[in-house]
């Protein structure tokens, strides 16, 4: 298997993930001090911690590579048997944040539950489990899917369905993470281009003014469109201000590492939502095309892999899970560059979130057994194959 699995996809996937961890255990140092200093207050520690979020952040990690090691080795084919149950679970999982005692608030948003001592973000799962039921679904109705009825109803049930609960907590980013993931894998199935525009537009359209309901949200598209007013800039605007500042202080080589300024303070949620910023500021310009690099090759490697596979189950899960990376990693970029209003979506593999890393390693992994089934590795496996029998006789 591993002969045959997509090794530089593979290699880019720890890589990014362990540049993140040092990322985390730079970036998040006041962050942690801080919140490990309230702890103190309430008799939850004993002593104030930089660390905090790095430990943390290690404990994401061995679980998340844990949980790629295992999807890697299960076939992918498995996850079509149970498809239909794994999204309505997770379906249950985000009705539950609106149920007292099992919703974990963190942040504006409503998007957490809390079981025991663990926190979960369904929405990140609801992320995966959607890309397994839409494939299903879509290669059952591979001849019907540019029709009205069998076609372009059953999907917009479905994408309603998994983007109205989110727009409900409200999550901003995963509601339109979730639309794209939907809407490309609907399209590239034969979906009608006229369908998949309507679906997107009714999406927006039934689940946008869901999510404007929250003053919160609307102050953010307000300091999108209103950047110059000096007003703005200091109080709903900042942590955008903040962002850009960090982002031109580094220049084109960047500050050094553990050496921003921003990180102490000044720009919010900097180990998760806007470490491309912080990233930016210690790293530089040049620096940071290294890890766009990283990106724009795992994005390759996973489009390769879904034209590569061997039916359309493959095909379809391996599209829905590079198109996910694909647009946070894009979405994430633009926020903090200020082309987007402010989302709380995470940088793939890099940001701070247990469920994130967890959804997005487990997806990975998916990705790479794919890889092993597809036509160009059974080709360089049978060609090997070949090799040692000649050479054997």
């Amino acid at each position: 298997m591993f002969r045959r699995i997509d090794l530089l996809l593979l290699g880019i996937t720890v890589g990014l993930t362990l540049f993140g961890l040092a990322m985390i255990a730079s970036v998040s140092v006041f962050e942690s001090y801080q919140i490990t200093s309230r702890l103190v207050d309430q008799g939850l520690r004993e002593m104030p911690s930089n660390s905090f979020y790095l430990l943390r952040s290690f404990i994401h990690m061995a679980v998340g590579m844990t949980a790629m090691g295992i999807t890697m080795v299960i076939p992918y084919r498995t996850w079509e048997q149970f498809a239909l149950p794994l999204f309505g679970g997770t379906l249950l999982l985000l009705f539950a944040v609106f149920l007292p005692g099992l919703s974990a608030d963190y942040g504006t948003a409503s998007s957490w539950i809390r079981l025991g001592p663990i926190s979960l973000q369904p929405s990140e799962f609801l992320k995966l489990t959607l890309i397994f039921y839409l494939a299903v679904w879509l290669q059952k109705r591979e001849q019907l899917i540019g029709t009205w009825k069998e076609g372009f109803i059953p999907f917009a049930s479905v994408l309603l369905l998994g983007t109205i609960l989110v727009a409900m907590q409200p999550d901003l980013g995963s509601f339109l993470v979730l639309s794209s993931i939907a809407v490309v894998m609907f399209f590239v199935a034969g979906g009608n281009i006229f369908h998949v525009l309507l679906g997107g537009s009714i999406a927006a359209v039934m689940g946008l003014p869901i999510i404007l309901n929250k003053e919160y949200v609307r102050n953010r598209f307000h300091a999108f469109l209103s950047p110059d007013d000096p007003t703005i800039a200091e109080t709903i605007g900042f942590q955008i201000k903040q962002a850009l500042i960090a982002i031109g202080s580094g220049g084109a080589f960047g500050v050094g590492y553990g050496k921003s300024i921003q990180k102490f303070g000044y720009l919010p949620e900097v180990q998760s939502d806007t470490i491309f910023a912080a990233m930016a500021e210690e790293l530089g310009f040049l620096r940071l095309l290294i890890i766009l690099g990283m990106f724009s090759v795992l994005i390759w490697r996973g489009y390769d892999i879904a034209k590569q596979a061997p039916d359309r189950f493959g095909f379809l899960v391996a599209t829905g899970i590079t198109t996910w990376i694909a647009f946070q990693a894009i979405l994430n970029i633009a926020v903090n560059l200020a082309l987007f209003p402010l989302t709380g979506i995470t940088l793939p593999l890099i940001s701070y979130g247990g469920s994130s890393l967890l959804a997005n390693l487990m997806a990975i992994g998916i990705l790479l057994n794919i890889s092993t089934y597809s036509g160009k590795s059974r080709r360089t496996e049978e060609r090997r194959k070949t090799r040692r029998s000649v050479r054997t006789s």
